[in-house]
């Protein structure tokens, strides 16, 4: 493992930071804190904890001894000072000589002690650096260490490897208990640089911040080159990466059925959505290929995001999609939630207090031929899941050329899954409603469609963006955070392509606002033919498209879908001189209205908006103010012509879109948002 430390940096930093106040001692351990992080070898999102002990001018006495702890919800490759903060360390040291301490109370004397009371709750790890007497403290999850030790001989080969540079903690749940064991162990060899604890990590220290990081990656190194010498013995990777046709087969079939094992005893289809995230590096396809080591996670800090147990996907030969893969998944899936709910029942006398039960779905599936596939509520919390389940590869990889993986026994899993002060590092936000939920929007570079991303966004959806013009599709879908596709909605190709990638990239579909549109100005009976099949092909076969490929998602899911199309005010109540465009966009109405009748059965609906005199690509400026002359009026009084007198906006549509995603018993509707229009009205 390489030293990333480099004295200029650690120096410019330690200017930068001076200027806004921060003492040498904490932006230095700021400084190899973001080293430690930044390596993916040694911690994985937020994992692993650094501390420092500093003295400052006290209030009542002439110095006040302090410890700054990483705070909970900081990931230690970005973190600031802010993201350490300080603890009246006296009271806490204290606290050694209690025999026992309850999780309550260790939590109410971190936050009694703080210096700043608003400032971020530290880590559930703070008494075990407070209990340790180095001014630098740090702890990892390296992989390499987690290889040694996570072994049914973890002990003796970490004492083959390290010797008496460590000492040895067998494995304690973390808190209090740990903490006090810790400072024992070191205690009884006080000249070791580090403590290894078994099945959970590493800890180093120094009375500097280079010296503890030096130490952290000289003993990772050690781990390191004991795995190097056994690679050989490394069980090959059996499969090559699968093509992406398979993978956008399959997921969407094992997203359907990871749905409604969310809820296994919902007789109707689920609300809730998971998002997928596909892995098919070489550690991910060698995982998968040895469905013999699946195993727990690899520390106990990863098990809220990947379950006690992978699920293994067997009989991947058949075809994904066919009938016999979604029986094949199904049956392993529904074996695996009854394990998920047997485990929970064996161990529940365990929590202190009343439990309440996590969903039984499995978060990581190990798919022989296709690699990792990992779920979660969100891209990013599946991409978390993924990154932890490779990590997890790695090192079991690594300990089956050691010696053999242990994984911890279901009972300590069970704890620490349950563990409030666990479950708290994924906080307490409310669940937005369109959470887990996959949207795409058709002309997303436009007004309407930016507008209809930024409102599912809000809600909670992973929104996909099509658009044909790529500057403005790609600013539109940085805006939101969304996927941006380059799509000619007119080429079956393209569309083609589009959803597949979609699929690949959240591993479904759960609504389609199909939005894209052209006005084509000019009198019907002056409207060329191929004017007007220019126009359909834009404005009715582009949204038949669009919807083909979104029903042949929801039918593989089989959780049913929404499809929402833009059909304008000009489905109902035809303009003057826009022919080519109101035909067309009435028979989207009608194709809205075949979708809703044909698909119903499958808890398919289709629904349209009706918006009129909305500023956007095709009521320009210049058009606008030639409609307002037209009719004797200010450009104002134009766009406010309605019964409510006022402008209505992109925003307002977008809302439309959202608010009838949202009506679950609603289908073959027409929502108008116009501001008021009579003539336009739907009968």
């Amino acid at each position: 493992m390489r030293n990333r430390w480099r004295t200029a940096d650690a120096a410019a930093l330690v200017r930068r930071l001076r200027r806004r106040g921060v003492a040498e001692d904490l932006a230095l351990r700021v400084y190899s804190s973001r080293l430690l992080g930044g390596d993916p070898r040694l911690v994985l999102h937020g994992g692993g904890n650094t501390s420092v002990k500093v003295s400052r001018p006290g209030a009542r006495t002439d110095t006040l001894d302090v410890l700054h702890v990483k705070g909970s919800g900081w990931d230690m490759a970005a973190i600031e000072p802010e993201g350490l903060p300080g603890i009246r360390l006296a009271p806490l040291r204290a606290l050694r000589g209690r025999p026992e301490l309850s999780d309550e109370a260790m939590v109410q004397a971190h936050r009694a002690h703080l210096l700043d009371p608003s400032a971020p709750s530290p880590s559930v790890e703070t008494l075990l650096h407070a209990f340790l007497p180095h001014t630098y403290i740090d702890h990892t999850h390296a992989n390499a260490v987690l290889a040694v030790t996570n072994q049914p001989d973890g002990a003796a080969r970490a004492r083959a490897i390290w010797g008496d540079r460590v000492g040895i903690v067998p494995y304690v749940m973390p808190g209090f208990r740990l903490a006090k064991a810790c400072a024992a162990a070191y205690e009884e060899a006080p000249e070791v640089e580090g403590l290894i604890l078994l099945a959970h990590g590493i800890f180093t220290f120094g009375p500097t911040a280079r010296i503890a990081y030096d130490r952290m990656i000289s003993l990772v190194s050690a781990a390191e080159r004991a795995v190097a010498r056994k690679q050989r013995s490394v069980r090959p990777v059996r499969s090559r990466p699968p093509a992406d046709r398979t993978v956008s087969a399959a997921a969407p079939v094992l997203r359907g059925l990871l749905c409604r094992a969310l809820d296994p005893d919902r007789t109707e289809r689920p609300a809730r959505r998971l998002v997928l995230v596909h892995r098919a590096s070489a550690r991910a396809r060698w995982l998968a290929d040895h469905p013999d080591l699946a195993t727990g996670p690899v520390t106990p800090d990863h098990v809220l995001r990947t379950k006690p147990r992978p699920l293994v996907v067997p009989d991947h030969g058949r075809a994904a999609g066919t009938p016999g893969f979604r029986c094949t998944a199904s049956s392993a899936i529904n074996a695996y939630t009854d394990r998920y709910r047997s485990y929970l029942k064996a161990h529940a006398g365990r929590a202190d207090g009343p439990l309440t039960p996590l969903d039984p779905a499995p978060r990581v599936l190990l798919a022989p031929g296709l690699g990792v596939i990992a779920a979660g509520p969100s891209r990013r919390a599946a991409d978390i899941t993924a990154d932890l389940a490779e990590a997890t590869a790695e090192v079991v990889r690594a300990a089956d050329a050691l010696g053999s993986f242990q994984a911890l026994p279901d009972a300590d899993l069970f704890d620490v899954e349950y563990w409030p002060l666990e479950q708290a590092k994924l906080g307490t936000r409310r669940q937005l409603p369109f959470e887990g939920h996959v949207v795409v929007v058709t002309g997303a570079g436009g007004a309407i469609g930016q507008a209809t991303a930024q409102a599912f966004r809000a809600e909670g959806a992973e929104v996909a963006l099509l658009d044909r013009n790529r500057r403005t599709l790609e600013q539109a879908a940085a805006e939101v955070g969304g996927l941006a596709v380059e799509t000619d909605l007119t080429r079956p190709d393209s569309v083609a392509r589009a959803f597949d990638r979609i699929v690949r990239t959240f591993g479904g579909l759960d609504v389609l606002v199909s939005n894209a549109g052209v006005a084509y100005s000019g009198a019907i009976a002056d409207v060329d033919e191929a004017t007007l099949r220019e126009s359909f092909e834009v404005n009715f076969f582009a949204h038949q498209r669009v919807a083909q490929a979104a029903l042949a998602v929801f039918r593989a899911q089989g959780i049913g879908g929404c499809l929402l199309f833009n059909v304008s005010k000009q489905a109902v109540y035809p303009g003057p001189k826009l022919g080519a465009y109101s035909t067309a966009k009435a028979a989207t109405l009608a194709l809205m209205r075949q979708y809703a009748l044909e698909c119903g059965g499958e808890g398919i609906r289709a629904n349209a908006v009706n918006p009129d005199r909305i500023r956007s690509g095709i009521l320009d400026d210049a058009m606008i103010r030639a409609r307002a002359r037209e009719r004797n009026l200010s450009v104002d009084d134009y766009m406010a012509g309605n019964l409510l007198g006022e402008e209505v906006r992109a925003a307002d549509v977008a809302q439309a879109f959202v608010l009838l995603a949202r009506q679950e018993r609603t289908t073959a509707a027409v929502l108008t948002v116009d501001g008021g229009n009579l003539a336009a009205a739907v009968r």
